[in-house]
């Protein structure tokens, strides 16, 4: 840690509009036209062949036909790896997301990984308490600290609890859309870099705002400031991984860099390479973006 070089991604078998979690999830926009699953691939595809183009390992896993799973795309709402060996599976606000935990994927983690333990928070669904991994908590693992807006999908206590079990420190707050709705994950609303944060202040409650900002200078992070609509193209939802070269590498979405301003991009390229990847069709149906779609691998690779 605290940067990965070997990614996760899910290639779907169903893709599509999911009206569970347009419940809370105001990016999502139901779009109807044709081959919507072949735009889709091509999409999905051409973005694992440019990541693995600069250098980063991609292990892709194929979705399953059935059952449906319109967001299996977005493995990272569903577990997490830590540097510690541990494999953490988490509740899910959607019910029909929670079928996107599968054993068999764990598994093949664990075929190819060091994997000590398997941590299952998912019971917590039972009494309606959800946390949803990386789209919930934003993870500085430098300094071992968590930022968290609190919504229906990231429910106070577990976050407190997680964080106890794996000694970080929570940065917790209010942050809402302009209609007055919690905004549904923190990972679209800020991205924590090697050196630097990009955040969306706008959105985040005046009392909160304070405090956030005095833990990111505190912890040496130049604050890059995106728009309300910079966030909502996408601009917050970012990952910085580590090549081969052990270089650093920022992937994000094309529509996330066309929205960002030249200094945004050169303030960004002091710290990182830029790689935008273009999936539109993804980010208008799923509501989600490039950072969803990218579940970091912490694990010590077994040896052959």
């Amino acid at each position: 840690m605290p940067f990965a070089s070997t990614i996760l991604m899910v290639r779907p078998a169903s893709f599509g509009f999911n009206d569970q979690t347009a419940a809370n999830n105001s990016f999502q926009q139901k779009a109807s036209f044709e081959n919507i699953q072949s735009i889709v691939l091509e999409e999905f595809d051409t973005m694992v062949d440019m990541i693995r183009s600069s250098g980063i390992d991609v292990i892709v896993i194929n979705d399953t036909p059935h059952p449906l799973k319109p967001d299996a795309i977005f493995p990272n709402n569903w577990f997490c790896t830590m540097d510690d060996g541990s494999v953490i599976l988490f509740p899910m606000y959607a019910e029909n997301r929670r079928i996107e935990r599968r054993m068999d994927i764990v598994e093949q983690i664990k075929s190819k990984f060091s994997v000590s333990n398997v941590i299952d928070y998912s019971n917590h669904e039972d009494q309606k308490v959800f946390l949803e991994s990386t789209g919930s908590m934003v993870m500085d693992h430098k300094n071992k600290i968590i930022y968290a807006c609190i919504s229906e999908r990231t429910h106070p206590q577990l976050l407190i609890e997680f964080a106890k079990d794996n000694n970080y420190t929570v940065i917790q707050f209010t942050a809402k859309d302009r209609s007055g709705l919690p905004v549904y994950h923190t990972n679209v609303l800020m991205y924590i870099g090697n050196k630097f944060c990009v955040i969306c202040e706008e959105v985040i409650e005046e009392a909160d705002l304070e405090r956030v900002l005095a833990s990111l200078k505190k912890s040496g992070k130049q604050v890059i400031s995106i728009s309300y609509n910079q966030m909502l193209q996408f601009a917050g939802n970012m990952l910085q991984l580590q090549n081969k070269k052990e270089e650093p590498v920022l992937v994000m979405s094309r529509s996330a860099f066309n929205s960002l301003e030249e200094d945004q991009k050169q303030q960004l390229e002091l710290f990182t390479q830029l790689l935008p990847v273009n999936i539109n069709t993804i980010e208008i149906i799923g509501g989600g973006s490039a950072r969803c779609m990218m579940a970091e691998i912490f694990l010590d690779k077994r040896l052959q």
